[in-house]
This record gives structure tokens, C-alpha cells and sequence, in this order.
């Protein structure tokens, strides 16, 4: 059921703590999109498009994908037909400067809500070792895993604040069943977007 406002909407939530499950729950449940930047530029380079092209260049030599064509890519999705009513974004903005450059595309407003997915770190690290047992990644060692960790806190500490002290935060305990998850995050959801919507 779609709730009766545009939803605008982001989620931001440490390696392994299921955002990507979640993000297609809150989607599907308010009738928006949901933009991964990681699947936009996956696409582009299965397809071959010259910002595949572009993008795999910048990732083969261990660089992140600068902010310019980062803003360039979600400006265009954002301007497509489907994201004219919501969207939930994942994967960006990741820094304050794509938070103000979002701005910018939002006409000077910004996002209805931001769900923030919180989960204990060793939780999330024993989450992960077990599905990198799994699935045979060898790669994924505890200290690569835990350095993971400590990227994203460093990454979006100063997201979290910035979206705290405009009201828009929600913060939902990500440990659980994805059903209790999901609950959780339509309760934070429905109360915040129905104080926008009274105000």
C-alpha cells in the first residue's frame, strides 16, 4: 500500500546488515524506485556504455568514482519519468558534498526521511564471515571485513549528524528477522513522513 505523500527516501547501513533486502521492501511498499548507484554503474559496464567504460577504468585502478559523474548519473535517473513521485536511493550520496549536490537536484529540499540501519559490528562481521564460508570467498577475511566496517563509520559519521540536525533521520535496529526489520522501519517511516505530511 502506498502511503499518501511523495516519499524521497535513503538508506544507509553498514556492510551486511541486509540494506539491500530492505530497499526493495520499502520500494515496493511505497510505490518508488530504488536507485542503487552500485546497480547503475554494474549495468553501464555490463552494457558496455561509454560511462561503463569510464566507470570500469576508474574502479580496475582502485580509485572511487569521483563525485562529479557520481552527481551526473543520479541526476539523470532521478529525472526519469518512475522517480518523478519518490525514489529510495542507496549507495548515495556518500559524502556531504553529494548530500548538497542532491540538494541542488531536489530544488533546495531535501529527503523525506533517511532510514539508518544499525547493527552491532561483530554481529554484522560474523554475519559476513559465514556467508564469505558459503560462498567460497576467500577473500573475505575478518580484517579485510573489519576494515570495511571502519570505512563506512568513518564515510557516514558526518552523514549521520548532517541528517540528524535536519529532523529526517530514522534510526531502525537492523539485527533480526528481515520481517522484524521490516516492521521496524515502516513504523520509524510512518511516523515521519506523517509529521511532514501534518506540518
Amino acid at each position: 500500500m502506498t502511503e499518501p505523500t511523495t516519499a524521497r527516501l535513503l538508506i544507509i547501513g553498514p556492510p551486511g546488515a541486509g540494506k539491500g533486502t530492505q530497499a526493495g521492501l520499502i520500494a515496493e511498499r511505497y510505490g518508488v524506485p530504488a536507485i542503487s548507484t552500485g546497480d547503475i554503474f554494474r549495468a553501464n559496464i555490463k552494457g558496455g556504455t561509454e560511462l561503463g567504460k569510464q566507470v570500469q577504468t576508474i574502479i580496475e585502478q582502485g580509485e572511487l568514482v569521483p563525485d562529479e559523474l557520481t552527481n551526473e548519473i543520479v541526476a539523470d535517473r532521478l529525472s526519469q519519468a518512475d522517480a518523478a513521485a519518490g525514489f529510495l536511493l542507496d549507495g548515495y550520496p556518500r559524502t556531504v558534498d553529494q548530500v548538497h549536490a542532491l540538494d541542488a537536484m531536489l530544488g533546495g529540499s531535501s529527503l523525506d526521511a533517511v532510514v539508518l540501519l544499525e547493527a552491532d559490528a561483530d554481529e554484522v562481521v560474523n554475519r559476513l564471515l559465514k556467508r564469505a564460508a558459503l560462498e567460497g570467498r576467500a577473500d573475505d577475511t575478518e580484517e579485510v571485513i573489519r576494515h570495511r566496517q571502519d570505512v563506512y563509520s568513518a564515510q557516514t559519521a558526518p552523514l549521520i549528524d548532517l541528517f540528524s540536525k535536519r529532523g529526517i533521520l530514522v534510526s531502525v535496529d537492523g539485527l533480526g528477522t528481515v520481517d522484524e526489520v521490516a516492521d521496524r522501519i515502516a513504523s520509524g517511516l510512518s511516523a515521519q513522513l506523517g509529521a511532514k505530511v501534518g506540518q
